[in-house]
């Protein structure tokens, strides 16, 4: 039996660095969501702050929005930290009864409450219309790619069931891509390298941030990133 590829250093750390920049994102999306989370649940901090200038009005006037939003980031939370095991070749097939149980819950949570309160507050984006427009892309083929990863376990194609389930993490991945882009950004102007202002600048990062990520996705699909994972099992 061959373990070379299991015995590639520089593969193990590719690997690694991954796997360390993919956790390090799902802890940075729960310090972000925290303070919110925290009674007596502040609404002048940050994000919501920006909402009551975009609104005019205090956000505790829009409970229904409001709602999604607690929903959203506390929800989006786990399905990051949760899309992170998807991808460990040793719990898929040492340990397949964890993997499929998380990734039930990852989908359900996709499913049934992310995306359906994400795509709530994409109406109500900051940027203006042109943004709300691709907050709304983004919410809808975020749940169109988590329901069709599902639909092809469900058919025992793996293969397809992988592809889209990639898809489908790259869009979950665009909550870190859109505030790493902004933090970028912000920098860039500061440092005078680019004079864009808002709106322009939020609406750019509001198409880029999870087109990138699906054209990054479907980049390491062509380059063969499923043969990691299926040719060994099959052959086993």
């Amino acid at each position: 039996m061959s373990t070379k590829s299991t015995q590639n250093p520089i593969h193990l750390i590719w690997k690694s660095i991954i796997l360390i920049i993919l956790i390090l994102s799902a802890y940075k999306m729960a310090q972000i969501a925290f303070p919110y989370l925290v009674p007596p649940y502040p609404t002048n901090i940050d994000f919501l702050e920006s909402k009551e200038s975009l609104f005019k009005q205090r956000i505790t006037e829009r409970p229904f929005w409001l709602i999604a939003f607690y929903i959203h980031i506390s929800s989006s939370v786990f399905v990051l930290a949760a899309g992170v095991t998807q991808f460990s070749k040793t719990l898929m097939f040492k340990y397949p009864k964890v993997h499929r149980l998380i990734g039930k819950w990852y989908i359900i949570l996709i499913l049934f409450v992310a995306a359906p309160s994400g795509l709530v507050m994409a109406f109500f984006g900051n940027g203006g219309v042109f943004a709300q427009i691709a907050f709304v892309c983004q919410a809808v083929f975020w749940w169109i790619l988590s329901y069709l990863a599902y639909i092809y376990i469900l058919k025992g194609n793996l293969e397809k069931h992988g592809a889209y389930m990639m898809r489908s993490y790259a869009m979950t991945f665009s909550a870190i891509t859109l505030r790493a882009m902004s933090a970028v950004l912000f920098w860039a102007q500061k440092e005078g390298y680019h004079d864009v202002g808002y709106p322009e600048s939020y609406i750019l990062l509001a198409w880029v941030s999870w087109i990138f990520n699906l054209l990054l996705a479907e980049l390491v699909l062509y380059l063969g990133i499923l043969r990691y994972y299926f040719k060994t099992h099959r052959t086993s």
